[in-house]
């Protein structure tokens, strides 16, 4: 069975592009970026911009978009049996062509994990203009508990040293 990923989460000044892959089942059940709860990422996003990581979703998602950050997928659709995104296959991209278009401010794009990064780098960037292709792009741990071999506490230190970039300028909260 195919999987579609969720529309972007962001606002038209966003800085920041945060990329997943495709969401995994528990939140394609629930609708939500991010909702298996062993899953660090509300967790980390809290630490970083002050927020509870259980607030109600739409209040999590409002808090990214306080702070200039965008959320989304690289994949449009895939399949994958699961939620590893080593299964993943028949992938279709998304259109960040017309996601750059919209966003015009975006100056980081950080990826969920190596998945994300791969999938970007090998079937989007190239058709990219070179302007935005050359936005910096920092691959980041996965914050899966598929990636269990890495703390948590070191997956978020690297995702405050990204997101808290000295060279990005910061909106609300960075």
């Amino acid at each position: 069975m195919k999987s579609n990923c969720f529309p972007a989460i962001s606002r038209p000044d966003a800085r920041i592009l945060i990329l997943g892959s495709l969401p995994g089942q528990v939140s394609l059940r629930k609708n939500e970026y991010y909702a298996q709860l062993r899953n660090g990422f509300w967790r980390i996003m809290g630490e970083i911009f002050g927020f509870a990581p259980d607030l109600p979703y739409p209040d999590r998602t409002q808090r990214l978009k306080e702070n200039r950050v965008a959320l989304w997928d690289v994949c449009a659709s895939a399949r994958r049996p699961g939620s590893l995104d080593t299964k993943l296959s028949d992938i279709v991209a998304n259109d960040f062509s017309d996601f750059f278009a919209k966003h015009k401010s975006i100056e980081l794009i950080c990826f969920n994990g190596a998945k994300a990064a791969s999938i970007y780098h090998s079937r989007i960037l190239a058709s990219l203009p070179r302007s935005i292709a050359e936005i910096p792009s920092l691959r980041l741990p996965s914050t899966s508990p598929a990636n269990a071999a890495m703390p948590f506490t070191q997956k978020l230190s690297q995702w405050k040293s990204a997101l808290n970039k000295p060279d990005a300028s910061p909106g609300p909260g960075l």
